[in-house]
């Protein structure tokens, strides 16, 4: 697999770019160096460019994030989140699975994903036996986003009562300042074993990338780029929604396979987990 060291030699085969938050642009507390600049680079050769993520919150509340990291809005053309998504989901309640859902929910998460459920769309209880679903936006601060076995019980307690799981994050991990956390995914394998139906919002279900497109003003398919850090689910994602895809060697990539990892051993992970890459960056630098 050939290795760019950043997105110069073929910024200019696409119109479009989405990117990956975690984990590409920044590591959960600043952006990556070469970053901005790469951006920048973007948006002055007139290139859209979106954020996809598979954060538990509504595209808002990132937005916000990026603020607080000093992120110039204006280089990038908008956000589109799995939380964002799960929202307009509870609130138009056209999608079959979430017209049945009922409205009152358990949430596995933090208070700071309740943007998901702002507006009314779906009421917050503790007691599963009141509730109609489970809203899994992932760890929360008490029980703590190191391992899934303290969320075993709430998780017993739902499945018990039959609730059908909504999870905001398909991402099972994630690298946060160079720690690697359990996210929403994690649960959901739990629940998925003690037989609860789930249904994951986020990449990589190419749905999302509709809202995508439509944002980047509905380029052809070809000519748009995805990158991202996470085989499963970035690369995956870009390839069921018919994008090209850039693997970064940066956040989960950069944990599992090193600072310099082996052309011929990405190709075979790659390979493994069915994505076909056009190459992999080393990180998102012009």
């Amino acid at each position: 697999m050939e290795i760019l060291d950043g997105i110069a030699a073929i910024a200019d085969r696409y119109d479009g770019f989405v990117l990956d938050l975690w984990g590409v642009v920044h590591d959960g507390r600043k952006p990556y160096p070469g970053v901005p600049e790469a951006l920048a680079e973007l948006k002055a050769r007139g290139k859209g460019v979106v954020f996809l993520t598979n954060a538990p919150r509504r595209a808002w509340m990132v937005q916000k994030l990026l603020d607080r990291m000093e992120l110039d809005r204006a280089l990038y053309d908008g956000i589109i989140s799995s939380g964002e998504i799960s929202w307009r989901h509870l609130k138009r309640r056209t999608d079959p699975w979430f017209a049945k859902l009922g409205t009152r929910c358990v949430h596995v998460g933090p208070e700071r994903d309740l943007s998901v459920v702002e507006d009314g769309v779906a009421e917050i209880v503790t007691d599963p036996r009141e509730a109609t679903f489970l809203l899994n936006t992932g760890p929360d601060d008490e029980r703590g986003p190191q391992s899934p076995d303290p969320y075993v019980p709430v998780l017993e307690a739902c499945a018990a009562q039959h609730l059908p799981m909504v999870c905001v994050n398909p991402d099972r991990a994630v690298m946060v300042a160079g720690q690697k956390l359990i996210c929403a995914g994690a649960l959901a394998d739990i629940y998925l074993g003690l037989g609860g139906a789930v249904r994951e919002i986020g990449k990589p279900d190419p749905e999302v990338y509709d809202p995508v497109l439509e944002l980047l003003r509905h380029p052809q398919r070809h000519r748009v780029l995805a990158i991202g850090d996470t085989p499963h689910t970035d690369l995956a994602g870009a390839q069921a929604a018919g994008l090209d895809a850039l693997w970064a060697l940066t956040g989960l990539a950069a944990h599992a396979h090193g600072d310099n990892p082996d052309p011929g051993h990405l190709a075979a992970v790659a390979h493994e987990e069915g994505v076909r890459p056009i190459a992999a960056v080393r990180s998102l630098r012009w």
